[in-house]
């Protein structure tokens, strides 16, 4: 007589039971009605695959599954698991019909442009099948079936080897990749004549900058430029938190009349508050780089040329404000283009400077022991205040009103007044034209000295490119731009960068 379940309370009205009790005292349920706690034995599949209930996880059967279906069980018969099994897969023999309904040829080829069909796998999560080992058409006639396969199935009924697939999930198909589906997707956009997104490098990039896979806006050309000509390089970044770079730079070698070297730097920086100030600062970087490289292998004095120059850039900055009549009227508030400028020409003796606005020039000695100088004064709200002596230079700087420039170029400058400035240093060093993207983190003559690298003469770009980290490294607020001229210039061949 088989034992009947202990049970603490009673299944329906759970009221507490004692042993030996057939009957719920409260409710009167049959205790004998309730079936056996089966058996629990967990399994824990190492290979991903999910054991069929009931059968040990062993890798093969004990009792191979029964070769004909249980009488009056109708087709197909019930699983190990006493669920009914799936109907029968199709075999990789049965042949297709095509959209009129006619059978395929044996081996037809797929159409053009249809995906490629997934290659067979080898399972290495179960024990060898029929399909992996196919039973010789001996076996089928009573001949002795090999260890690891399963006898003949009658007519009609499903192999074994399908029943056992159907029961097991098909992961870790081991195949190699079909080489017609390319990987990559950058490859594919990158093929199709786009550029690839720096985002999700998926996308193709559309011709407004956007990503057509994850919207990221690329970067611009101008977010980041480097450029060495000889002695003299540059460096400009975006920055940290303006959307655009509306900083530019021109820089160049050339030679002197006489044949002596001379470098040219031109450093711009677009007013924020004007209309279009990154076309302004690179209309007006070219066209007094461009003025600067003309006139001096004419004779003309480097003073006389950098003066020139400027006018030259405040004309092309003027050019841009060219625009309909009506334009005006439907943005009356919008300011003409505008930037300010600051430039540098050296040659073996000399050594120039002119601006206009708050962009600057600093003298940088090769010994540092020599004290360095700022060559410019900002056009700006500070520096009228510290020149009207109503305010100390710490005071008016420490002013909000502080960067307010008085002089810029554009078609709406109270009066253009280009700035120049000559010097002979007596010793080798550096100049350094900024825009106050950097000087604002290096303000004073001798922070600026502080960190210029101390190779900066031999090492111009590598130099630009550190002092360019410093103001990024400090915040990063504005656009930052640096240009570094080593002095006495060297005889690198003429000719423009």
């Amino acid at each position: 007589m088989s034992q009947m379940p202990q049970l603490s309370a009673c299944p329906s009205c759970e009221e507490p039971l004692e042993s030996g009790d057939r009957f719920c005292g409260a409710c009167g349920y049959d205790l004998s009605a309730v079936p056996a706690r089966p058996q629990d034995n967990p399994t824990i599949t190492m290979n991903g695959s999910v054991p069929v209930q009931g059968v040990p996880a062993t890798g093969a059967y004990p009792v191979p599954p029964p070769s004909v279906p249980p009488a009056g069980a109708g087709w197909p018969a019930p699983g190990l698991d006493g669920a009914g099994g799936s109907q029968a897969a199709h075999l990789p023999t049965d042949q297709g019909t095509d959209s009129g309904g006619s059978a395929l040829p044996p081996d037809t080829p797929p159409p053009p442009g249809a995906p490629p069909a997934p290659a067979a796998g080898v399972r290495f999560d179960r024990p060898p099948q029929a399909a992996d080992h196919p039973v010789p058409p001996g076996g089928a006639e009573g001949h002795p079936v090999p260890p690891g396969g399963y006898a003949p199935q009658p007519d009609g009924y499903p192999a074994q080897s399908e029943t056992y697939q159907a029961q097991q999930p098909d992961e870790y198909l081991l195949q190699a990749p079909d080489p017609r589906v390319s990987a990559d997707p950058a490859a594919q956009a990158a093929g199709a004549g786009g550029k690839v997104c720096v985002a999700c490098r998926a996308g193709r990039v559309d011709d407004d900058g956007y990503c057509e896979n994850c919207g990221h806006a690329q970067p611009r050309e101008r977010d980041h430029m480097e450029q060495e000509s000889g002695p003299v390089a540059a460096v400009s970044d975006r920055g940290l938190r303006h959307h655009r770079n509306e900083d530019a730079f021109a820089i160049g070698s050339t030679a002197l009349q006489d044949g002596s070297p001379a470098s040219v730097a031109i450093v711009c920086d677009g007013v924020s508050s004007a209309t279009r100030p990154d076309d302004a600062s690179m209309a007006a970087s070219k066209a007094a780089s461009e003025a600067l490289l003309a006139a001096l292998p004419r004779g003309t004095h480097p003073q006389q040329a950098m003066h020139d120059a400027i006018i030259a850039a405040s004309r092309a900055v003027n050019s841009l404000a060219a625009e309909p009549a009506t334009a005006r009227e439907h943005a009356p508030h919008q300011n003409a283009p505008a930037c300010t400028i600051v430039g540098a020409v050296v040659t073996s003796g000399l050594l120039i400077v002119g601006w206009v606005g708050d962009s600057r020039a600093y003298w940088v000695p090769v010994d540092r022991s020599a004290p360095p100088a700022r060559l410019t004064e900002d056009d700006s709200w500070a520096a009228q205040m510290v020149a009207a002596g109503l305010m100390s230079e710490a005071e008016a700087y420490a002013d909000e009103r502080a960067h307010a420039i008085t002089g810029w170029l554009g078609a709406d400058a109270y009066e253009l007044e280009p700035h120049t400035a000559a010097f002979k240093p007596d010793r080798p060093g550096v100049v350094v034209v900024c825009t106050d993207g950097l000087w604002n983190y290096a303000e004073a003559a001798e922070e600026m000295a502080r960190v210029v690298p101390l190779d900066a003469a031999t090492h111009p770009l590598h130099s630009a490119r550190v002092l360019v980290g410093h103001a990024l490294d400090g915040g990063g607020h504005d656009n930052v731009t640096v240009a570094l001229v080593p002095f006495p210039a060297v005889s690198q061949g003429a000719g423009s960068a």
